[in-house]
């Protein structure tokens, strides 16, 4: 008996065939309007990004960790990465 497919997670899922939902599709897509590719801590109506949203794209690999906020260290400052553009249809 073989074993079943294994989850991929982090850097590892960069290959993946995971799609994402259509929430983190809309996350992602913002931060290709953005320098760097910063992903945006609120959404369109001023609310904070779900922390279970950005840990899923973290854990596919569309986005990591940008840097450490000193004003509010529990928010994650995310960018988008190039497994997250071409998940998007937007890699170079």
């Amino acid at each position: 008996m073989g074993a079943g497919p294994v989850a991929v997670k982090g850097a590892a899922a960069k290959g993946s065939t995971k799609r994402p939902t259509k929430a983190q599709r809309a996350w992602l897509a913002r931060g290709l309007e953005q320098a760097g590719g910063k992903l945006p801590l609120f959404d369109h109506n001023g609310r904070r990004v779900s922390a279970r949203l950005v840990k899923a794209c973290l854990d596919a690999g569309w986005a990591e960790p940008w840097f450490a906020n000193p004003l509010k260290p529990d928010w994650q400052v995310c960018k988008l990465t190039e497994a997250g553009r071409r998940v998007l249809g937007s890699a170079p």
